[in-house]
């Protein structure tokens, strides 16, 4: 679920942040970019996890800042293809339900990837499975959901004139990272059910 990934990048530290030690300020200034931030291809960024090497500081004309380049690792929330994972039902609609974790809302669990005879109750908001034996369990809000996930979607997302942001509908806006996921298999579905 967690993987380690290793970036190079030029980190600029300000002269406000002279009053606290390099290693500090680059630890600081290296979150600030990156931590819950999305990286194509790569995942959602938590946090740093350390720094291999860093070079000698170059400042800058005029400025003062310090330029430094650094080589570091970050943790990162990318699961693998196959892998079980559980979360806690955020909503239900007809196209499927969205599963959310603490931090990470974007998981969806399409209608075709949920338990064979599993059907949409309008009246509840809730997916249903009615089971062989006649037995009907719900998908309820907020309950923990075992699900394995079975692809992952990249959004190149480009930037948007914020003179046009508003005009633009929030379903125009994809999120850059989504998992998709599947409960069709014994042991997956609500948590309780097993």
């Amino acid at each position: 679920m967690f993987i380690l990934t290793r970036l190079s990048d030029l980190v600029t530290i300000q002269p406000t942040s002279f009053t606290v030690t390099t290693r500090q300020a680059l630890e600081d200034q290296i979150n600030a970019r990156y931590a819950n931030k999305v990286i194509h291809k790569v995942g959602l960024v938590i946090c740093l996890y350390d720094i291999l090497k860093s070079s000698d500081g170059l400042i800058g004309s005029g400025t003062g800042d310090v330029n430094i380049n650094v080589e570091f690792r970050l943790i990162v929330f990318r699961p693998f293809k196959g892998e079980v994972i559980t979360g806690r039902i955020a909503n239900s609609t007809p196209n499927g339900i969205h599963v959310r974790f603490d931090f990470f809302d974007e998981v969806f669990l399409p209608k075709d990837y949920l338990f064979e005879g599993s059907v949409f109750d309008h009246n509840e908001q809730v997916w249903v499975w009615r089971t062989e034996d006649g037995d009907e369990l719900f998908f309820d809000k907020n309950e923990s959901v075992r699900f394995r996930v079975e692809e992952e979607e990249f959004i190149d997302n480009t930037p948007v004139d914020p003179a046009l942001r508003d005009s633009l509908a929030d379903a125009d806006m994809k999120p850059p990272y989504k998992i998709i996921g599947s409960c069709y298999q014994s042991g997956l579905g609500v948590v309780s059910w097993w």
